[in-house]
């Protein structure tokens, strides 16, 4: 079964120095049909104007992924970490007993666009950790690249859930497939472009859910490079 979740659906804040939009209820913004899917827990699609971002703040178990698709976005955080994720590159922060962190757009001229993105750990108060990696554009270009797992295999980051977190860059004609295992479910959101889902149209913004599904075909529907995140979770 597939259902969609359109771009314009979402919750969405405007507040001067931040454009948020939520596919999951978030904050201020509640949806009972919409508190997750599976494990899944988070995902915003934030644009943070220069110089500004989100001061220092507390969390607590949770597997938070940042991935950029424009710009830069300053880390700090208390288990010493500092660093600058850009296009490309996935942090991986697990709070888990508690950390807190900030994150500013690290430019004084440009815009940073990112997707922050929560999934729910396998156990709580596990010792907080950190990751961060790049992701060639060549890796993710016509296929799904491997971004996060649970066991860190083919290069990821490790996240403490038994779900795997995948991305692509699809073209115009270009196409890839992803088999689900029995018993497991899939969220594809489309960070930008257009691209069909086993036949379904989507655009920048949207997200749809698979359960009971044997596979998903992806294939760019633009006249553009799309960008896609897929999750494989359990069911």
């Amino acid at each position: 079964m597939i259902s969609i979740r359109r771009a314009e659906d979402r919750g969405h804040f405007e507040m001067g120095w931040l454009d948020t939009r939520h596919t999951f209820s978030f904050a201020d913004y509640h949806d009972e049909r919409f508190m997750g899917f599976s494990d899944l827990r988070v995902i915003n699609e934030d644009r943070v104007l220069p110089g500004k971002g989100f001061g220092s703040h507390a969390h607590r178990d949770m597997e938070i992924l940042s991935y950029v698709l424009g710009g830069e976005l300053g880390h700090q955080d208390s288990m010493g970490n500092g660093s600058t994720i850009r296009p490309g590159e996935l942090q991986r922060m697990s709070a888990g007993s508690g950390v807190v962190h900030s994150e500013r757009n690290a430019s004084a001229e440009h815009l940073v666009h990112f997707l922050q993105i929560w999934i729910q750990p396998r156990a709580r108060g596990i010792q907080p950790g950190y990751e961060q990696r790049a992701f060639p554009e060549a890796e993710r270009r016509g296929r799904l690249r491997l971004l996060a797992s649970p066991d860190g295999r083919d290069g990821s980051v490790t996240i403490h859930q038994d779900a795997s977190v995948f991305a692509g860059i699809l073209g115009p004609g270009q196409s890839a497939r992803h088999e689900i295992a029995s018993g497991r479910s899939a969220w594809v959101q489309v960070a930008r472009g257009e691209v069909t889902v086993n036949g379904e149209r989507l655009r920048a913004g949207d997200g749809l859910a698979a359960t009971a599904e044997a596979a998903l075909d992806l294939a760019g529907a633009g006249s553009a490079d799309a960008e896609v995140l897929l999750f494989d979770l359990r069911g």
